[in-house]
């Protein structure tokens, strides 16, 4: 469950720069939000590799 809690506590991490992107405009914030999203990407995909390597060695 260690990957869930990466993806968790990223998601939650960025939510007070998605309030001031969205809400006041704050282009840093947008700047933020993008990287963060980007990390999430990144974070999923090794986190597909992973399930598909777990269940391609179960067979």
């Amino acid at each position: 469950m260690n990957k869930f809690e990466q993806v968790r506590d990223l998601v939650m991490s960025l939510e007070g720069d998605f309030e001031k992107f969205y809400d006041k405009n704050n282009q840093a914030a947008g700047t933020r939000v993008r990287k963060g999203m980007q990390d999430l990407k990144n974070l999923a995909q090794d986190i597909r590799v992973e399930v598909q390597n777990m269940k391609n060695t179960e067979k």
